[in-house]
């Protein structure tokens, strides 16, 4: 996919910025860097793009945050905010909205990720596996954690082998069941965002080279839509996932 893009300008300047810190870097844990060597990947150079983005208009709403006289996008950021609260109340509980950082920040990570392919001249990172998966693997790792936070490491983990409604003879088997269906999370969360949003990208790419202009118009149309569709089904799977993790102990009491 790297090469659909050719070289990305976008890399070429985040390496001017940041390529010597990058490269120091890798030197000093003993990796050989060549001098003028693209040290950050395009894909990289993306997310690094997009952060510094979100952080600057992070500073500047905050620096024009308004009770009295609220500007329009803090109007919708606030909307913005106020639904997200409303799905984590939905799917995880009272204490849902308490996990609206990490939800929303991948969310809006993901989305923006996403459409940037549709921008000519960028890529979308999430076009890349490395990208996908390490959103994944967040999201894993962070709903265990606040598993454990919850219910206690004891009962978090009984929780695998014993779930509601299984028989304690069962254990050793639902323990092995429950383990490859929570390590599965990882491979469905990023393949399915890392593959369609690669085969959006390459149907436009193959379209705008054979018929340019009108041809590829509607799929971009579409891929706004995917772009959406797909970075929201990914933070209603952490919803869901973080549900379970942090709810354990109100389904066992309803068994009991």
């Amino acid at each position: 996919m790297e090469k659909l893009h050719h070289e990305l300008w976008i890399t070429h300047a985040v390496n001017v910025v940041f390529g010597p810190i990058a490269a120091a870097i890798l030197r000093a844990f003993g990796r050989d860097v060549p001098v003028g060597a693209q040290v950050i990947p395009d894909y990289l150079a993306m997310l690094i793009v997009i952060a510094v983005a979100l952080t600057a208009l992070s500073l500047v709403v905050r620096s024009r945050l308004s009770v009295e006289n609220p500007g329009t996008l803090q109007v919708a950021l606030e909307d913005f905010i106020t639904a997200f609260q409303g799905l984590l109340a939905d799917f995880v509980g009272p204490k849902g909205p308490g996990y609206l950082p990490l939800v929303a920040s991948i969310f809006v990570v993901i989305l923006l990720s996403n459409l940037s392919g549709l921008v000519p001249g960028l890529m979308a990172p999430t076009t890349n596996l490395n990208v996908t998966l390490g959103c994944a693997v967040t999201v894993w790792v962070y709903y265990h954690l606040q598993g454990f936070k919850e219910q206690g490491v004891v009962a978090y983990l009984k929780h695998f082998a014993v779930p509601p409604g299984s028989p304690v003879i069962m254990a050793p088997l639902m323990l092995i069941i429950e383990l490859i269906g929570h390590a599965a999370r990882v491979l469905s969360l990023s393949l399915r965002l890392f593959g369609n949003i690669f085969g959006e990208e390459l149907v436009i790419v193959i379209l705008a080279s054979l018929v340019p202009f009108i041809v590829p118009l509607p799929m971009m149309f579409l891929g706004l839509l995917t772009a959406t569709l797909q970075a929201l089904i990914f933070a209603i799977l952490t919803m869901v996932y973080l549900g379970g993790a942090v709810a354990v102990e109100h389904h066992d009491e309803a068994h009991h």
